[in-house]
């Protein structure tokens, strides 16, 4: 098993690690980085693995900065499962919309 911090390391935002393990590829989380703007500069930038090699995605919980990159993983072509709680999923349909990477209704 592989496992590769892409987000929330050495500071506390922007959760987001790659798992490769038994020829599945998968992530865990997809948030936005807050605070200082060097940091949210962050979540323009591009991922750092293949969008389309990833096999599905483990959301822990809704905050932000677990979640708020997962409407530009779409964006860029990511079309497999997330999987997370009902709740999750719930806060997540009010809260992603308002994500600066949301890109749904033309924007």
């Amino acid at each position: 098993m592989k496992i590769t911090f892409l987000g929330a390391t050495k500071t506390v935002t922007g959760s987001n690690f790659l798992v490769e393990a038994l020829d599945k590829k998968f992530l865990v989380d997809c948030g936005m980085y807050q605070g200082k703007a060097t940091e949210e500069k962050e979540n323009d930038a591009p991922f750092l693995f293949p969008v389309d090699e990833i096999d599905f995605m483990l959301l822990t919980h809704a905050h932000i900065d677990h979640s708020g990159r997962i409407p530009k993983l779409y964006k860029e072509g990511y079309r497999n499962s997330v999987i997370a709680t009902k709740a999750t999923c719930d806060l997540c349909s009010i809260m992603l919309p308002d994500s600066r990477t949301y890109s749904g209704n033309g924007n």
